[in-house]
């Protein structure tokens, strides 16, 4: 009895461990609206953010019928620690530590979309570009420190640390190419991102991705070259 207890353990600790994979050229699939489907990432460091760079690839139809969360980054002071989130009024909202801006496009995102946004203490700076090219820099939480130990989402947008999600905010697509830095890319850099190249993240690296993903999430080879 004592021997089949502790077998159930170990495979009950195996299940909730992240799984370690090289997602080149894989993505992630939400193919329907759901407030259960979500993959969960784990940081490869978890100390808290001066300042920080986020590139992603998404693909969706969504972005003519309603708003959804692109990048959702809890911590437990702040469940909007991060977050990148399309509005349906052709905004994306970008967040830090509650406060936000906003970028306007001038056209909805109908093929695969790339999207690197990053951020800076010491001046607030912040830096969105789309598709390779950057909308005009904006100001945002100067002085302010991104907690450690957070909780990120993909597919879902987190009201609470690691939860309260709404189906209408998930994310129904693909995502990708999910890299992240714990500083300011240059512009250079994001080139050299944005065309295929690495620069060995350090925080989240797609080729070396640590995951757990929950309900109908599936695996695909990506759509976009």
């Amino acid at each position: 009895m004592e021997k089949l207890l502790w077998c159930l353990l170990i495979m009950i600790s195996f299940s909730q461990t992240f799984g370690h994979e090289d997602m080149f050229k894989k993505a992630f699939v939400f193919p329907k609206e759901s407030d259960t489907s979500y993959v969960s990432l784990e940081a490869e460091s978890k100390k808290p953010l001066n300042a920080f760079t986020v590139c992603l690839h998404f693909y969706t139809a969504l972005s003519t019928i309603r708003s959804f969360s692109v990048f959702s980054y809890a911590t437990k002071k702040n469940s909007n620690d991060i977050l990148i989130f399309w509005n349906e009024d052709k905004q994306y909202t970008f967040g830090v530590g509650g406060a936000e801006v906003r970028f306007m496009v001038s056209e909805i995102p109908e093929a695969p979309t790339h999207i690197r946004a990053s951020w800076e203490s010491a001046t607030g700076i912040v830096e969105f570009w789309i598709d390779g090219k950057p909308k005009v820099r904006k100001s945002l939480h100067k002085g302010y420190t991104v907690g450690p130990d957070a909780s990120i989402i993909l597919g879902q947008e987190q009201d609470s640390y690691g939860g309260d999600f709404d189906a209408k905010q998930s994310l129904v697509g693909d995502m990708g190419d999910v890299n992240m830095w714990d500083f300011v890319l240059s512009p250079e850099q994001i080139n050299t991102v944005y065309v295929g190249g690495t620069l060995s993240p350090n925080v989240l690296n797609w080729r070396a991705l640590n995951y757990k993903a929950q309900g109908d999430v599936f695996i695909k080879p990506q759509l976009w070259s």
